[in-house]
């Protein structure tokens, strides 16, 4: 009985070590280790995003793996869950800076929480990309992005048009930190008040990107403003968290302006719950973050500002190829 005891426990242990071995070779593609980045010896970007859950930072990193396979270049891409935890993406920063890549492509959530690793980066001649949300200081050799300012302005502008030049309307942002959530609410904000005075913006609220926070500020408007005429999403989450509100409340006369893309704003649009929105060239930034710091670390000459460009869109031109080649499920 001993001896059949001991072949059992030493069987269970051969399992048990086996079954580790297993479980060790299941790693997350987003996390590896500087040697396996580094070992097939070709150049290394490492891309921090501001999320990572989102239909458009998708859309992002299929833009920045077009590039990396074109210019024979190795990359990882990461971002937090939730475009409100900048502790977790300065975590992210961190581990990035790490692994000592040849370059960094950044979009921050915080420009001036990020400054100090950024300023590292340079000390350490490791340029740095910014994309989607500008960083504040002269760290970035460029930044990939839409001129947010321009584009909440055309938002603006088919709001104006859609309620008739007058009445009250809201905005839900996705942050008041982030260059583009400072961006996209102030570019709104300042078009209506210099070019539509019988317009009023009534209130903005924050909701951090996440739709569910965004549903309740929405909700919260409506019920403070029951004359609302419109509401503004500054990204895909608050969009969607606009949508979900007014579906929830049946206010479904409110005019909704969106930004971004992904299926539900894509829905929305097409059954006429949502006006219309402003779509980024999210594939364009990611392959224009790549290629920047390519050339940067070819020693070529690399534009300061890198604009990918926005369309408005809705259901009269939704389905046009000009706009099918921006927008993303």
């Amino acid at each position: 009985m001993k001896k059949l005891a001991g072949i059992f426990l030493g069987a269970m242990l051969t399992l048990s070590l086996a079954l580790t071995g297993c479980s060790s070779d299941k790693t997350d593609s987003n996390s590896n280790s500087n040697e396996d980045v580094k070992k097939d010896g070709k150049p290394y970007v490492a891309i921090v995003s501001k999320g990572f859950q989102h239909q458009f930072w998708q859309a992002v990193k299929q833009g920045a793996e077009q590039a990396a396979e074109e210019f024979d270049v190795t990359i990882t891409f990461e971002g937090p869950e939730s475009e409100s935890q900048v502790d977790k993406q300065i975590e992210m920063l961190r581990a990035a800076l790490d692994k000592k890549p040849d370059a960094i492509g950044f979009a921050a959530l915080d420009s001036q929480v990020a400054l100090p690793l950024l300023d590292e980066a340079k000390g350490n001649d490791i340029p740095v990309i910014a994309f989607d949300s500008g960083v504040e200081g002269d760290v970035p050799l460029a930044t990939a992005a839409t001129d947010s300012i321009a584009a909440a302005a055309l938002a603006a502008d088919k709001m104006a048009e859609l309620i008739g030049g007058k009445g009250e309307i809201a905005i839900v942002a996705h942050d008041q930190v982030s260059k583009t959530g400072i961006e996209r609410r102030d570019g709104f904000k300042n078009q209506i008040e210099e070019k539509y005075p019988d317009i009023k913006i009534v209130d903005i609220q924050y909701g951090g990107g996440d739709h569910l926070k965004s549903t309740d500020a929405a909700k919260a408007i409506m019920q403070a403003h029951p004359n609302l005429k419109g509401i503004f999403g500054t990204n895909e989450g608050s969009a969607i968290g606009v949508v979900n509100a007014v579906s929830e409340m049946n206010k479904k006369d409110v005019v909704i302006i969106g930004f971004d893309s992904g299926k539900q704003q894509i829905d929305a649009i097409k059954s006429g719950l949502m006006a219309g929105a402003i779509t980024q060239n999210p594939i364009g930034i990611g392959y224009e973050t790549v290629k920047a710091a390519v050339d940067a670390l070819n020693g070529k000459e690399v534009e300061k500002n890198i604009d990918t460009g926005f369309f408005y869109y809705d259901k009269s031109n939704i389905d046009d190829e000009e706009i099918q080649a921006v927008i993303y499920e």
